[in-house]
């Protein structure tokens, strides 16, 4: 299980990420094109270069697994999931909804998560067997007792592709249509731990997008899983599922088809 000091190291990250970023929101910076087409700035760079150099002088024996730099002591029991800019798009816009994302992975599971906006100063933290805090106060789900009441967020409906997209668009049509929210990214996720949202639905994501948010999300109240309501680990597909109210699964898992 994962310890105090765990956590505490793990804030101490995301302070040294929002140290990187801060200065250089909505400033001048450079940005390019990866080959998977997604945006990267110098911002993201940046950060993740400043988490990696605290873990390499601190606790060399873990490993990494970094969205910008890739991947150091592949074999190692426990990894440090790194997503220094999760929603770039958002940060080159000038919007303050992107975050940092710092997770803990024991033999492949999620045990420690953070979800930091740098530029707002909030955080979430989650541990397992513990409960999740936002800015170091209890964080809490809200119950859902129909789906047709639910807030339903997602970062954009262009991620689903395929059936991807009819199961989505069934989720969709179960919930209020003026309760839909598009943007956000990892934002999402700690708003459905603080008992703003209800529900998440994405597709495509890779451990760095979601290993965080499991911790944060479970740790308030709520419920993790994979399109066919399995917990996630290193190994799921990428297609994720957040519910504030555990309750709700099987609706949401009846309404994809």
């Amino acid at each position: 299980m994962p310890s105090r000091d765990d956590q505490i190291f793990a804030e101490r990250l995301a302070e040294a990420a929002g140290a990187a970023i801060r200065p250089l929101f909505r400033g001048n910076w450079a940005e390019e094109q990866k080959t998977d087409t997604s945006f990267v700035t110098e911002a993201d760079r940046a950060a993740e270069a400043a988490m990696r150099a605290i873990i390499e002088s601190e606790r060399p024996g873990d490993g990494i697994i970094g969205e910008e730099y890739g991947t150091r002591n592949e074999g190692a029991g426990r990894q440090w999931v790194l997503d220094p800019i999760d929603g770039t798009t958002s940060f080159i816009a000038g919007r303050p909804i992107f975050g940092t994302l710092i997770a803990l992975v024991q033999d492949g599971w999620p045990v420690i998560g953070v979800i930091d906006q740098p530029v707002a100063r909030e955080r979430w933290v989650g541990r397992i067997g513990h409960g999740t805090t936002f800015n170091g106060q209890p964080a809490r789900v809200r119950t859902c007792k129909d789906l047709g009441t639910a807030v339903l967020g997602t970062t954009t409906p262009h991620q689903f592709t395929g059936d991807e997209v009819d199961a989505f668009m069934g989720l969709a049509k179960s919930v209020a249509e003026r309760k839909i929210i598009y943007g956000g990214d990892c934002y999402n996720y700690g708003l459905v731990a603080s008992g703003h949202v209800d529900l998440v639905c994405e597709a495509g994501l890779k451990l760095h997008d979601f290993a965080a948010l499991v911790p944060v999300v479970e740790g308030a109240g709520g419920t993790m899983s994979d399109w066919q309501g399995n917990p996630l680990d290193a190994a799921s597909d990428g297609r994720v599922l957040a519910l504030g109210d555990p309750a709700r699964l099987e609706d949401v898992l009846e309404a994809m088809g």
